[in-house]
């Protein structure tokens, strides 16, 4: 459930974030698409890390050590 969750989150900034670029390219000005395709992108990457942060503060997600 929590890979489908992450994966669900990752797919549509990705998209936010190809949007971003097709209306940058193709927007000739004067249109908020571009920013608003970011803005989205930039929200749901803020809420994927929130998501995270409650996860491991409520022992949903357990993190682990990075051993080198």
């Amino acid at each position: 459930m929590k890979t489908l969750v992450a994966l669900a989150f990752l797919g549509v900034i990705v998209y936010n974030l190809a949007a971003g670029l097709f209306f940058m390219m193709t927007d000739k000005g004067g249109s908020g698409r571009m920013v608003k395709a970011l803005t989205r992108r930039i929200a749901l990457s803020v809420a994927l890390i929130l998501l995270v942060l409650v996860g491991i503060a409520t022992g949903f997600v357990q993190p682990h050590g990075v051993t080198g």
